[in-house]
């Protein structure tokens, strides 16, 4: 049986999943590719996976989650098939190209025929009259003929120069509308998504799609930019009046362009340098082009140098203002290979072991500290495609770092770093962002830094939020809708201390999420530690319950500190009731005995607000007799 044979004997079948559509489509196919099977099977290949799609639009119609995948899926498809509509183009173009070629090369042989009937008239002359009377009309005649059809052919010839050339602008037109949705769309959204995993968002996802999306353009441009230079080497070998050259011109230009673009914006960063750099600490980063596997970049290795850059540096870059040889620090191991992996089709550097030696700070403005002085990492290289027909000198930036030389700035720099990315724009100029933000959206991504860095799934509820922004604003109200228009200033973030204390807002938050990631991640994944409550708060909820119970809050007078709070009798007053507060434990008191230890041994502690036994909530992170045992030894030994 042969293909063609399999094939109509397959549409034949009554199949209910295959519309009169795809058969017809199916059945035109198969004669338009004939002597083409693979590009029968890529044809194939995407009509099943239209087919796949409508069945998944009438299955998850109803679905609240399906109609967002398909959303997802819907747009994906359409990304498809304006590739598909590009390759069924670019495949046109070629085969008028090849036609228009065709056709070029008997035009020249005809007008070769012409130039030997002229030699034969011209020669007539040293013939004696009678013979030149005799051959002088029949190749005349001839000659008539011969130009009457080299004008129509010329004016032939150019009608279809001028219509390929309407098709390949319709290409690049295409083209470039389908680069700005990958690029400015999807890879946008791609680096956004990465920024936000900095502050503990989800992870950004792989490139694959991207990449083969990127690769189909590359390839799609180096087809059409073939095609564009073979259609102006034919105008070249038979150039004929009329608007063509400066056709081809803009079209070549336009196509330069084209690929300029995605040759630069594709060389990216695919996994960031750390944010918080400490000098004299070793780093990593990795460094990947999209395209690098498809333009053949890999067959002449480029290298990669890292630097690192200010701030004022970065803005003049982007502007192109001349930077070159300045930098703000010296970078250890800053050179690297790209690599290209035969398995993936990947081509990527990977900066395993860079150190920062030394930094260069900038004069400080007003009262910004080391730590808000931002700095990025700049990744440069240079490679060519085509056999040097194309030379590119690629550049990227890092997501802003703050250096820091101690690890007691860390505190401080991360702060800089959450609301760098959590407020940053698309587009900005390095390294802006604003100055106030609405509370709703500070809470929204400190509850994303709290959940990443607890690595817990109970993120932050209503109420911790409330207490949050009494704490910030110094304001009393319970009711969340009296913040939800309140914005919060950088200032009143991390600059100005909190009223009556010696930090700011982000340092004591900060110091609640390194006590609970460290000591107190399992009592606040089981609900065990409200945390989030004052002093007066928890006076208020324990007065109303039997006495030994108690609950956990974190301090408000100590960075990375946490109370125990409960009600009992008042020794020196019978019959009265009050509520006491231990010092707060801090990650220094834990590091020798556990909470839930600490708790075992205060028999006073009954039940953990509101009602449930202690050792019911604790017991299963008390830790075992012999255990203590020793422990107590040592504590006394000490």
């Amino acid at each position: 049986m042969t293909f063609n044979h399999f094939i109509k004997t397959w549409i034949s079948y009554p199949k209910e999943n295959i519309t009169k559509q795809v058969k017809a489509t199916l059945n035109t196919t198969i004669y338009t590719y004939d002597r083409c099977p693979l590009e029968l099977v890529r044809c194939i290949k995407h009509i099943l996976y239209t087919e796949q799609r409508l069945i998944r639009e009438a299955t998850n119609s109803s679905s609240p989650v399906g109609g967002m995948m398909d959303s997802m899926s819907q747009k994906y498809q359409q990304i498809n098939q304006v590739f598909e509509e590009l390759r069924l183009l670019t495949q046109d173009t070629e085969n008028d190209l090849r036609k228009l070629q065709h056709n070029q090369e008997y035009f020249i042989i005809q007008y070769q025929e012409s130039l030997r009937i002229q030699a034969q008239l011209s020669s007539l002359a040293t013939l004696p009259p009678s013979d030149r009377q005799l051959r002088e009309p029949a190749l005349l005649s001839k000659r008539a003929t011969v130009e009457a059809w080299l004008t129509r052919e010329a004016n032939t010839l150019q009608k279809y120069r001028l219509d390929l050339a309407e098709k390949h602008q319709k290409t690049l037109q295409l083209l470039r509308k389908q680069q700005t949705i990958i690029l400015d769309d999807e890879l946008i959204q791609w680096k956004r998504r990465q920024q936000l995993a900095g502050n503990g968002g989800p992870p950004e996802g792989g490139l694959d799609i991207l990449q083969s999306w990127c690769e189909k353009l590359a390839e799609t441009i180096w087809q059409n930019r073939q095609q564009i230079r073979r259609a102006e080497h034919l105008r070249q070998q038979l150039p004929i009046p009329g608007p063509i050259e400066e056709l081809l011109n803009e079209l070549n230009s336009t196509i330069t362009d084209i690929i300029s673009a995605l040759v630069t914006s594709t060389f990216i960063i695919e996994k960031q340098p750390p944010q918080v750099l400490k000098t004299q600490t070793k780093f990593a980063a990795t460094v990947r082009l999209l395209v690098g596997g498809k333009l053949n970049v890999h067959m002449n290795p480029p290298q990669v140098k890292a630097t690192i850059i200010s701030e004022q540096q970065a803005k003049a870059l982007l502007k192109n203002e001349n930077t070159r040889n300045e930098s703000s620090g010296e970078i250890l191991n800053n050179n690297c290979v790209m690599e290209y992996h035969q398995t993936t089709g990947t081509l990527s550097a990977h900066f395993r072991n860079m150190s920062l030696k030394r930094i260069k700070r900038s004069d400080r403005r007003g009262a910004e500290s080391v730590t808000e002085e931002k700095f990025t990492i700049l990744f440069e290289s240079q490679f060519s495609v085509g056999s040097n027909e194309l030379v590119f000198q690629v550049k990227t930036l890092s997501l802003p770092v703050v250096v820091i030389v101690h690890g007691s700035q860390d505190n401080n720099a991360t702060a800089t770093v959450l609301w760098d990315n959590a407020f940053a724009e698309a587009g900005r100029v390095p390294f802006l962002v604003p100055d106030k933000v609405l509370w709703p959206q500070l809470c929204e991504a400190i509850n994303m830094k709290y959940k990443a860095e607890v690595q817990s799934n109970r993120g932050l509820s209503e109420e911790n939020l409330v207490f949050l922004a009494q704490k910030a604003f110094s304001s009393s109200s319970n009711n969340p809708d009296d913040y939800r228009s309140m914005t919060m200033t950088w200032s009143q973030f991390n600059r100005e201390s909190l009223p009556g204390r010696n930090f700011t807002f982000w340092q004591w938050f900060d110091g609640v999420m390194e006590l609970t990631k460290k000591h107190l991640k399992p009592h606040w994944n089981d609900g065990a530690i409200l945390g989030f409550v004052n002093k007066q708060q928890a006076q208020d909820m324990l007065m109303s319950k039997p006495n030994g119970t108690f609950l956990l809050r974190f301090s408000d007078s100590e960075i990375g500190g946490i109370t125990i709070a409960w009600v009992a009798e008042n020794p020196n007053k019978a019959g009265e009731r009050m509520v006491w507060n231990l010092m707060p434990y801090t990650t220094k008191d834990f590091s020798i005995r556990s909470l839930a230890d600490r708790i075992s041994d205060l028999n006073h502690l009954l039940f953990l607000y509101p009602d449930r036994p202690k050792d019911e909530v604790f017991a299963k992170y008390y830790t075992p007799p012999l255990c203590k045992k020793l422990c107590s030894n040592e504590l006394q030994n000490c």
